[in-house]
């Protein structure tokens, strides 16, 4: 090759694929930026061009996982996440996001699960609190349900919703002074 000299093959290798390397990183980087951008059309074509040319990111799976979730692709969308983790086990979001897609699919004790190993990883994940809050009330639980969306809001205060919930859940256990203080929280935010 021009401008290597007399370097090895192997040293020529090696600089090839650090310039692959790059590349992938560059496009994985542009498909987040698409989708961070609310680009979601074309955030899904870098993300499936980055599954088709066999790239092994978390975030690629991880992100286009929540994209064909939200067009309705449950079961595609649960693959994806379940790679994701495969690939990187204390990733907390992809964990979040299979128990977001579990619980939408119906399996309300793995999405749980999956949610719950999410807070482990992660112990401020205020989203993920709150979205074991949501399948906790689903299960039955009310009491931990509770629980879970406090933290939640004390984690993250503004939570769209789950303000709402929260005062639901105390003013149909005739918790009204309870329920009011939550309603009035949010009018205060």
């Amino acid at each position: 090759m021009k401008g290597f000299g007399k370097q090895s093959k192997s040293k020529k290798k090696k600089v090839s694929n650090n310039k692959t390397k790059t590349s992938q990183e560059e496009i994985i980087k542009q498909a987040i930026q698409f989708h961070l951008q609310g680009n979601i059309s074309e955030a899904a074509k870098y993300y499936q061009y980055c599954l088709n040319q066999g790239f092994k990111d978390h975030r690629v799976f991880s992100n286009y996982g929540v994209i064909l979730r939200n067009l309705g692709q449950l079961k595609e969308a649960e693959i994806l996440q379940r790679k994701a983790i495969e690939l990187k086990p204390d990733f907390a979001e992809s964990h979040s996001n299979l128990g977001n897609i579990l619980r939408e699919l119906g399996k309300l004790k793995e999405a749980e699960l999956s949610i719950r190993r999410a807070i482990e990883l992660k112990p401020n994940f205020g989203m993920a609190y709150s979205n074991l809050g949501d399948i906790l009330n689903e299960l039955g639980h009310f009491k931990e349900a509770k629980n879970s969306w406090i933290k939640a809001i004390e984690l993250v205060p503004n939570l769209k919703g789950l303000v709402e919930h929260l005062a639901r859940r105390f003013y149909l256990e005739g918790k009204y002074n309870l329920a009011i203080k939550y309603l009035r929280k949010d009018k205060s935010d």
